[in-house]
């Protein structure tokens, strides 16, 4: 038997984002969109001298696999670098393309049912797409 694309564990990420609020004055912002399905995903972020995140918003605009993507982006996205987040981006993508093993990144599993499912996969990768690019446009501004 397969497992619902939608379950109760997408669900709860999906009503509780982390960070579900636009910083002030953000060193980096990107936004992006699905063309599939509209799900829309807008990332600030700020880094500290290292290049890692300190600071995290999010304005999500989308399904609830993209609400849950993104709740597991914010959940452990604080002090990764830029180079860390594209290769969970990179992972995943490659993950949903079925070209490469389970990212190592907290409850990418759940996402398992979608496997089959290649409309739902743009919406599951916004938030990380976003993040990886604003968090490197971020990283280019830190002081060295």
């Amino acid at each position: 038997m397969n497992a619902p694309l939608y379950n109760t564990e997408i669900l709860r990420l999906a009503a509780t984002i982390p960070h579900h609020h636009r910083l002030p004055d953000p060193m980096a912002t990107s936004e992006k969109r699905s063309p599939i399905c509209g799900s829309r995903v807008t990332v600030d972020i700020n880094v500290d001298a290292e290049g890692r995140v300190s600071d995290l918003g999010l304005l999500v605009r989308a399904c609830a696999l993209g609400q849950a993507s993104s709740s597991l982006m914010g959940a452990a996205v604080i002090g990764k670098s830029a180079a860390e987040i594209a290769a969970a981006r990179d992972a995943l993508a490659a993950w949903l393309a079925g070209q490469g093993p389970l990212p190592d990144w907290p409850g990418f599993e759940l996402f398992t049912p979608a496997l089959p499912h290649s409309a739902r996969h743009a919406s599951i990768r916004l938030a990380f797409e976003a993040a990886a690019e604003a968090s490197a446009a971020a990283a280019a501004k830190a002081p060295a």
